[in-house]
């Protein structure tokens, strides 16, 4: 009889916390999440083009630190919005108008089994690591991947506060810079972020995307 224990899948997760929206890892390091509009680029004119081109180009170039650009694509949950379109049909006044929601609910439900419809959502992932974390080097290792030679926290003499004011400066350098671009990004906070790594450990989850707050 084998009397080995399973490893816990906690082990092989390198977060310790997420705080305010940001999350700690089991190396000490920290992490921070924008999630980004996204631009239409081959409907912009020629001029256009070269201009978002020259601020992405731009932003790249004031970077002193690694970040990694995520793009996360899931097929879309249609259900609530046919559930939305089912309210509405009850509140209809005419059966014509009633009919004509069923079948454009029934258009709906046939097109989307036929075909994949795909939402794809994007983000900026940016580290910090205070003196004596090891950051990781170059790109963020797998989305959140801290040192794999260390999976001990490591005790730092700073507070969390510290470094979420350093972090922070971080994000908002790269979302400025992303401006210039046209594009908005927006930091995660705690619960959106604990939502994301729900379904970046979990993929076969259906879920909505997270929204830009408008």
């Amino acid at each position: 009889m084998n009397t080995t224990k399973a490893t816990p899948a906690q082990k092989f997760v390198p977060i310790k916390d997420v705080q305010n929206g940001i999350i700690t890892l089991k190396d000490g390091s920290y992490r921070g999440i924008l999630i980004c509009s996204s631009v239409n680029f081959g409907l912009k004119s020629e001029d256009e083009q070269r201009a978002i081109i020259g601020g992405f180009q731009t932003f790249l170039n004031t970077l002193d630190f690694p970040v990694e650009i995520v793009i996360q694509s899931r097929k879309t949950d249609i259900r609530p919005y046919l559930s939305l379109l089912a309210e509405k049909e009850k509140n209809q006044q005419t059966e014509l108008l009633r009919l004509q929601l069923r079948e454009y609910m029934s258009f709906i439900r046939s097109f989307t089994e036929n075909t994949n419809i795909m939402t794809k959502s994007f983000y900026v992932v940016v580290p910090y690591a205070p003196e004596g974390a090891n950051e990781v080097k170059g790109t963020v290792e797998k989305f959140f991947g801290g040192s794999k030679k260390n999976s001990t926290a490591m005790e730092q003499p700073t507070s969390f506060e510290e470094h979420q004011v350093q972090i922070e400066q971080r994000l908002g350098l790269v979302s400025s810079g992303l401006g210039s671009s046209g594009i908005k990004a927006t930091m995660l906070n705690t619960e959106d972020v604990i939502e994301l790594l729900y379904r970046s450990f979990n993929p076969g989850e259906l879920e909505n995307p997270i929204r830009l707050n408008q």
